[in-house]
């Protein structure tokens, strides 16, 4: 009977051994998604492999989905697009008369492929393109992460400021274009630089060529920000990857909630390395270490509302005084470049305000030259 009793009893914390270290595999392998997004990235940044947005962007859809992203029919729809717009090229001649001509050409046709209406010849039938269009459901991810992706915007021809901007910018340089990523509060846009005017601004998610001015009516840009290239700077490509690590982290965080912030603040440091006045991924970081001196404070079982309490676990832990002491440093520094926090809902009114003062904020003769 003992050894039975032994032999069940062995039986049985080796099933429990194996479910632990099975669990932890798999904990494994689905980081190792995340890990070789985050390579991918890196790589490129420390020039190991060839730049690719869209190769990065889809590298972190790849991570959230575990794998299971299709990436062989994002290709295909992009190539379908790109095609789109090499036939586009060929058959339509702007008014732009400047020597950067071939480039405007480009950039006018990736804008017409995103926010226009457009006649296809299919056999002896005209069909009607139709753009994508802005989604106001879930505009900031809360409820789905997903709902930023590219390849749901591939999928539902709907997408916010997130995704729009970011399938310009993959569409431009696969048709041999260059494409500006900018930074407003809460949002995304194009910047192009051409002779015929220099800096421009292109909007997708409302279709519409807008001043600076427009941006600057928000209120939420102090000059300080524009100054320290926090908002409407024009981004290059290691920038724009530094969104991408942003990207990457953010989805980190909803596939594993409960995670000890390592591989968080290793993809946000990198990405501040490239881009070290990118606000988003400076927020993130200070919540990040926000939410581990919180852990510390629960492992003491105090409460972070007593400022007794603060106290007394900076002088208990020194690890504590060091999170806490760096989390003053952080967000002071985000005031300090000038970033302010603009509230959702009135960012929701200021992208509307752009189409109801159109006449106010729109470059007209930028859409003019797009145009025709």
């Amino acid at each position: 009977m003992m050894k039975r009793f032994l032999i069940n009893r062995t039986l049985f914390l080796s099933a429990l051994l194996l479910i632990w270290l099975s669990s932890g595999t798999a904990k494994a392998q689905n980081n190792q998604f995340y890990n070789d997004s985050y390579q991918t990235i890196d790589n490129m940044l420390n020039d190991k492999q060839p730049y690719s947005f869209k190769e990065a962007v889809f590298s972190v859809e790849n991570a959230y989905y575990q794998g299971k992203l299709d990436i062989d029919k994002l290709n295909g729809e992009i190539g379908f697009l790109k095609n789109f717009a090499n036939s586009i090229l060929k058959s339509r001649d702007l008014t732009y008369k400047e020597s950067d001509k071939d480039k405007v050409s480009k950039y006018a046709t990736v804008y017409s492929i995103i926010c226009q209406t457009l006649p296809i010849s299919y056999k002896d039938t005209i069909i009607q393109y139709k753009p994508f269009t802005y989604d106001f459901t879930d505009v900031f991810g809360h409820n789905d992460i997903s709902n930023l992706f590219v390849s749901k915007l591939l999928a539902t021809k709907k997408g916010n400021c997130n995704s729009m901007p970011y399938l310009y910018k993959i569409l431009a340089e696969e048709i041999g274009a260059d494409a500006n990523l900018a930074l407003a509060p809460n949002h995304v846009y194009i910047k192009h630089n051409i002779k015929a005017g220099g800096w421009f601004n292109t909007e997708l998610t409302s279709g519409i060529f807008p001043i600076d001015a427009w941006l600057t009516a928000s209120g939420y840009i102090h000059l300080d920000a524009i100054k320290n290239g926090v908002f409407m700077k024009a981004l290059n490509n290691k920038e724009s990857l530094a969104l991408c690590l942003f990207d990457l982290a953010q989805a980190y965080n909803r596939s594993f909630p409960k995670n000890d912030g390592e591989f968080v603040l290793k993809t946000l440091n990198r990405a501040l390395e490239i881009y070290p006045n990118f606000a988003k991924a400076l927020i993130l970081r200070a919540e990040t270490h926000k939410e581990q001196f919180t852990r510390l404070m629960d492992r003491h079982n105090l409460k972070t509302d007593n400022a007794e309490n603060l106290k007394l676990v900076q002088q208990q832990d020194p690890k504590a005084k060091e999170l806490f002491e760096l989390m003053n440093k952080e967000y002071g520094n985000i005031y300090e470049i000038g970033y302010r926090q603009m509230p959702e809902e009135m960012y929701l009114d200021w992208l509307v305000s752009l189409k109801t003062e159109r006449e106010k904020f729109e470059n007209k003769k930028l859409l003019d030259n797009f145009t025709k």
